[in-house]
């Protein structure tokens, strides 16, 4: 991962990146504010519009947590200028969704429906198309909370292999096996 730690970050017009003296970096832009705490062995700088991530030695931990709090800056710097967005399609008979404000209504084939409750910082919108799959859609500036929330979501019915039913991200493809044949005589 030096590899990727050793690249700068390039900061877009509107984002502004203050580190406090405890290492916490705050990053803020047009679409909100995110802050982490960073390892105290990394040391973070901003130089004029870009930002440096640097380690102490080549030890392998230190080589990792380079990588991994570069990576992680870098998202919160693309979040709160882009955002992050996550869509799934609910494949499968009479599978709907439906919202009321941050709670999604799911139908997916069992006995009941399912509501889940997001937080308020994912942005929730849903729609079912005339002859297409209801589609799910999930935006926000936290890349790691949107993605945790559209994998809890698919883990109420994953994709099964057979015909294909479950709840998946748009664009994914899914291995098919093929099913039983006919026995023998």
């Amino acid at each position: 991962m030096s590899r990727i730690g050793k690249k700068p970050i390039n900061l877009p017009a509107g984002v502004t990146v203050d580190v406090s003296a405890h290492n916490t970096v705050t990053v803020k832009g047009p679409k909100g504010t995110l802050v982490r705490d960073v390892n105290p062995d990394i040391t973070v700088k901003v130089e004029g519009n870009e930002l440096l991530v640097e380690r102490p030695t080549d030890s392998k931990r230190h080589k990792s947590l380079h990588g991994l709090y570069r990576s992680l800056i870098n998202n919160m710097v693309v979040g709160v200028s882009d955002g992050f967005k996550k869509e799934m399609e609910l494949v499968g008979v009479g599978y709907k969704a439906s919202n009321q404000g941050q709670v999604l209504e799911l139908s997916l084939g069992y006995s009941h429906s399912i509501f889940f409750a997001l937080p308020e910082s994912i942005k929730l919108t849903t729609e079912t198309p005339k002859g297409k799959n209801p589609l799910v859609t999930l935006e926000g500036i936290d890349k790691e909370l949107v993605g945790q929330i559209a994998a809890k979501i698919r883990s109420l019915r994953k994709v099964e292999p057979y015909k294909g039913k479950g709840v998946r991200f748009v664009g994914e493809i899914v291995r098919r096996k093929a099913g039983k044949t006919a026995g023998k005589k």
